[in-house]
């Protein structure tokens, strides 16, 4: 190949790339996304809203006295009987204790016994005329003190044998160990925890109800749980809070499990609570709903892509019942009127602007 030949070719090269380079260059447009504006619909015929599944019986034993923790004895997901030892704790400072409580005891009563000495002498000289009354009184008052010494070394001597038991950590109730929260090695102190333990023969649904949505709620004439599997059942009773949230405005509703839906059911686990036959009435505010593609879903989460000004803020939202073509309802999150991305997915990528 020629030398001019070659010097076409870079040429040839460099065009191209400048090419590319200049298309690079030039500004990308900003996709726009269509708005939606969601819908109302008056909510007469269910109510669904989100729960989790909880013990009725759980607990977090903590530590009553400071020292290293010498051994753990369970591991999460470890059942255990009531009493069962969970921790040992180094006990030599509580075993100090004990021998100061007894040496103190030893005192005490070494004082009393010279104080009765003392007041058997004196009556015995105040019969003889030897001595005044007043002695005898103060005689006798030194020795209800020092019976009152050894009462009070006696009481010390019980506190130090009861904190030394606590170096033996044990289950209060029989359960599952849910968490551990120390290893063996770490410095257990007063209130520091050291598992969670929970009684798995009790377990509940728990929901938080928004109030726009109570009174639909108390109106149910069916209330049905529906676990993660699937399975729905009725809950054997239910209580309501008395009080609200003062951040999320909402209502707990708490629902016990029956017998026959314990087996397979773990803390924490998902549970949607379906209130049926919730005829709309006086105070029963409209439900709004959402296209399914309006609503971005993370895990258990859920937000919309909010329209303001240029551009998209995101907000989580609380989810109602899915129903299907007419939508998904919206519990809490939107305002009425409020705007949201139509396909929350290309409001999520880079530049996406609201339609105009």
């Amino acid at each position: 190949m020629g030398i001019k030949t070659r010097a076409s070719v870079t040429v040839t090269a460099l065009t191209a790339l400048a090419a590319l380079l200049a298309a690079a260059a030039q500004p990308v447009l900003a996709a726009e996304v269509a708005l939606v504006q969601p819908g109302a619909a008056q909510g007469g015929s269910s109510l669904s809203i989100e729960g989790q599944i909880e013990p009725l019986r759980q607990a977090t034993v903590a530590a009553q006295i400071g020292g290293n923790v010498l051994a753990l004895l369970v591991k999460a997901g470890d059942s255990v009987k009531a009493g069962q030892a969970i921790a040992r704790i180094d006990e030599r400072d509580a075993a100090a204790g004990v021998l100061r409580s007894d040496a103190a005891l030893a005192q005490a009563e070494a004082e009393a016994q010279n104080a009765r000495t003392a007041l058997e002498r004196t009556r015995e000289l105040r019969a003889q005329g030897f001595v005044s009354q007043a002695a005898l009184d103060t005689v006798q008052t030194q020795a209800k003190a020092a019976q009152a010494g050894v009462q009070q070394a006696q009481a010390a001597r019980a506190q130090a044998t009861l904190a030394r038991s606590f170096a033996l950590v044990s289950a209060p109730f029989a359960g599952v160990v849910l968490a551990t929260h120390l290893e063996a090695g770490d410095l257990a102190s007063p209130g520091r925890p050291i598992v969670t333990l929970y009684s798995p023969g009790a377990m509940r649904a728990t929901a938080q109800i928004p109030l726009s949505q109570a009174p639909a709620a108390r109106r149910a004439s069916r209330i049905e749980i529906e676990l993660a599997n699937g399975q729905r059942v009725a809950p054997a009773a239910h209580t309501e809070l008395a009080g609200a949230d003062p951040v999320s405005q909402t209502l707990e509703w708490r629902l016990d499990l029956p017998a026959a839906a314990l087996p397979g059911l773990l803390p924490g686990q998902v549970a949607r609570v379906h209130f049926l036959g919730a005829a709309a009435g006086p105070g029963t505010a409209n439900t709004l709903r959402l296209p399914a593609q309006a609503v971005l879903r993370r895990g258990e989460l859920a937000a919309v892509y909010v329209a303001q000004g240029e551009g998209f803020a995101l907000r989580a939202v609380r989810l109602g019942a899915d129903r299907g073509a007419q939508g998904v309802e919206i519990l809490a999150g939107l305002k009425p009127g409020e705007k949201v991305a139509a396909h929350a997915v290309q409001a999520g990528l880079v530049g996406a602007r609201p339609a105009q």
